[in-house]
């Protein structure tokens, strides 16, 4: 599976928003579907790219 430009876009939104739905709210989607997009990211990727701290969603070092 390839990584496409919306979901790099939706990783962006996400990591400057610091929340699905913010981000889901700037790129006009679902939070489930921004969600759903990061969890399909994390697999092809075969890494954890957020962590939750709170209510804030974190980069992780990877």
């Amino acid at each position: 599976m390839r990584i496409s430009l919306r979901q790099l876009q939706i990783f962006e939104a996400v990591a400057q928003s610091e929340s699905y739905t913010r981000a889901a709210e700037r790129l006009h989607m679902t939070q489930p579907a921004v969600s759903m997009q990061i969890k399909q990211l994390e697999e092809i990727s075969d890494m954890q790219l957020f962590e939750r701290h709170g209510k804030r969603i974190v980069l992780t070092s990877a």
